[in-house]
């Protein structure tokens, strides 16, 4: 007889939890596969001491295979639930598809950014909920310092030192108090204009800080925060967002570079796909966690609506005090259903809450008890190490150096702003340029947003904003005649070893190359000989040895046009002329245009099929700088020549 299947979808708090307890229960008696985008689990209460420096990224990450015996890791993205067939469809890191079997099936898919209909939010804000935004944020913040202590303009200074919060919840509060105390830190070693420091801004339209917790512990924490200097609105959000600020419900305008967005979080769009009973974007339950008409289907965490039974019609909060306990009793009545045990409903009582404000600063209210200062500070501490599953040694050696040693104020650019949009149905996984991590979930979004998928890849600048990308229609063909002008021509610029500044040959309007029916090409130019000393193809002929120079095109009889029944001589197996490779063009050389030079807009074009002959060689200088009369780069482009991508040699290289 074959063990049931029990799949867990989503290994947060509640995921993690319920994973943890069925490997205890069943003891060999069912196959437990927990599918997760990530190979860890996320603590995500210490995130903020991650972006400010204290803890190392690992430290908060708990190894899901080095903790879970007897638990399959299945790494990948759920896109798609039969509950008829049960099946669960998933996408993997790397783009490939598979499908679950399962005959219990735990949905604790957890939540991501919740969004609001502000313009300029999703293009400008960054999110917190995942690893990925807060290596960002911290890269970010002391990128930001580090420019505004070397700008010479103050309000550009003012501007980059300036940091927006929204949302003054949990995680929001926790950003800006340990934000606060990162930047003075830093500061101390990078000393700005006189009279300068950063200054972090805290909005929320609630009355005030932390609505959801006791009074005095909100009154706690808005003190702690206004004696180290931030900037505390209430009642006042955002109106707009753009590049360089905020535009507040107030009317005041705010230039920054940084905007945090921490006003709260959603349930993960994967359930609204079930057709099933919902409670504001979460998936109804009983209170043995099992959805009603479905005894093959239990849902917990912030996916689930569970009735509390304290408070008779409401339902616990998205909190990950509740998932955590969610995930126990979800496990064991998974087991129960499979024979082992007994069900339970799911009761609990707040045993209160804490929040670290930084340093030896906290506010806290264990079993009701409203304590702040030192003695906070040391019962939110014990309650984190006792609440981890794991990493406790070394979350509390970081906590130790932090107290005896300065922090490491240093940016190391692995997450770019691009990778980590605000809106994401993943928030945990950093998107990749071009590559297919979390492919499932790029469908899903672009579907449901209509986004352009080349927006994701767009450069970003030193601000960590991105540009727009160029045009796809703008892009020269490989195997085009104005593909090849751009090569090695930096903006479009004609060779200067060609005699009155003619274009160099296998260019539009001359004379082809020797691959192409009709003609010889000219030295130094695709295909063409290599220029002797190693000396980049379009430099200057003077301290070059003697050479005759190309002869240029005659002028009275045009070159003659390739038959349409010859085909083009395909090049030799042995030479390094069959291969083509389109280059990156400049901005400014509009494609087909002819190079200015003596170009003949007259003559018969090369065949666009025929493969242009290209040399090979060792690397190389880039070539010549680009003329004065070429348009300046862009804001997201360094100036300079164009480097080729594919790292060979430039044409003409020996």
């Amino acid at each position: 007889m074959s063990r049931p299947r029990i799949v867990i979808v989503g290994a947060g708090f509640a995921g993690y939890r319920t994973a943890r307890t069925l490997s205890r229960l069943t003891r060999h008696q069912a196959d437990i596969t927990l599918l997760n985008p990530t190979d860890y689990f996320l603590y995500l209460p210490l995130l903020p001491q991650v972006a400010a420096g204290v803890l190392e990224p690992r430290r908060v990450s708990v190894s899901l295979s080095g903790t879970l015996p007897r638990v399959r890791l299945v790494l990948g993205e759920a896109d798609g639930i039969d509950l008829d067939g049960h099946t669960v469809h998933y996408t993997d890191p790397e783009g490939g598809e598979g499908t679950l079997h399962f005959d219990r099936l735990v949905l604790a898919a957890g939540s991501v950014n919740k969004l609001l209909p502000i313009p300029g939010v999703a293009e400008h804000a960054h999110g917190f909920r995942g690893l990925p935004e807060a290596l960002y944020l911290r890269d970010h913040v002391t990128r930001q310092v580090e420019l505004a202590a070397a700008a010479d303009d103050r309000e550009e200074c003012a501007a980059r030192c300036t940091f927006v919060v929204v949302g003054a919840g949990y995680t929001g509060t926790e950003v800006a108090a340990h934000g606060q105390m990162y930047t003075d830190a830093q500061v101390r070693k990078h000393p700005m204009r006189t009279g300068m420091r950063p200054r972090w801004m805290l909005l929320d339209v609630a009355p005030r800080v932390l609505p959801e917790m006791d009074e005095r512990l909100s009154r706690t924490a808005e003190r702690v925060l206004r004696q180290r200097g931030v900037d505390v609105r209430m009642g006042t959000s955002v109106k707009e967002a753009t590049h360089d600020g905020v535009l507040l419900t107030d009317g005041t305008s705010v230039d920054t570079r940084t905007l945090v967005w921490c006003v709260g979080v959603r349930p993960d769009p994967l359930v609204e796909s079930l057709g099933l009973p919902m409670e504001r974007g979460r998936l109804l339950v009983d209170p043995h966690l099992q959805v009603p008409g479905r005894p093959e289907l239990f849902a917990c965490g912030d996916v689930a609506a569970v009735p509390d039974l304290h408070q008779p019609g409401q339902y616990t909060p998205m909190t990950a005090q509740h998932a955590w306990r969610h995930g126990k009793v979800c496990a064991q009545n998974v087991a129960a259903s499979l024979g082992i045990g007994e069900r339970r409903v799911y009761r609990h009582r707040d045993m209160g809450f804490v929040v670290d404000l930084g340093g030896a600063k906290a506010a806290a209210n264990p079993l009701g008890l409203p304590m702040s200062g030192p003695a906070a500070g040391a019962v939110t501490r014990g309650y984190h190490l006792a609440a981890m599953p794991g990493n406790r040694v070394r979350v509390a050696a970081d906590w130790l150096l932090d107290a005896v040693l300065p922090r490491q104020a240093v940016q190391l650019g692995l997450v770019r702003s691009w990778s980590v949009p605000l809106e994401s149905a993943s928030p945990e996984v950093a998107r990749v340029p071009g590559g297919a991590g979390s492919a499932g979930t790029r469908k899903k979004e672009d579907a449901a947003t209509g986004d352009d998928p080349g927006r994701r890849d767009a450069p970003e600048s030193a601000d960590g904003h991105r540009s727009s990308p160029e045009p796809a229609d703008t892009k020269p063909t490989t195997g085009t005649p104005d593909a090849e002008a751009a090569k090695n021509q930096p903006g479009g610029e004609p060779a200067k070893n060609q005699p009155g500044g003619e274009p160099a040959k296998n260019q539009p309007g001359c004379e082809p190359a020797k691959s192409q029916p009709g003609g010889e090409p000219a030295k130094n130019q695709p295909g063409a000989e290599p220029a002797k000393g190693g000396r980049p193809a379009g430099a200057s002929g003077k301290s070059r040895p003697a050479r005759a120079p190309a002869k240029p095109p005659s002028t009275n009889a045009p070159a003659k046009p390739p038959s349409a029944n010859a085909p083009a001589k395909p090049p030799s197996a042995k030479s390094p002329s069959a291969k083509s490779t389109t280059a990156p063009r400049r901005p400014g050389a509009a494609p087909g245009k002819p190079r200015s030079g003596g170009g003949a807009s007259g003559k018969p074009r090369p065949p666009a099929g025929a493969a242009p002959a290209r040399s090979a060689g060792a690397p190389g200088d880039p070539g010549p700088e680009p003329p004065a009369d070429q348009p300046p780069p862009g804001p997201d482009i360094a100036p300079g020549p164009v480097k080729r991508s594919d790292r060979r040699a430039a044409e003409g290289d020996s």
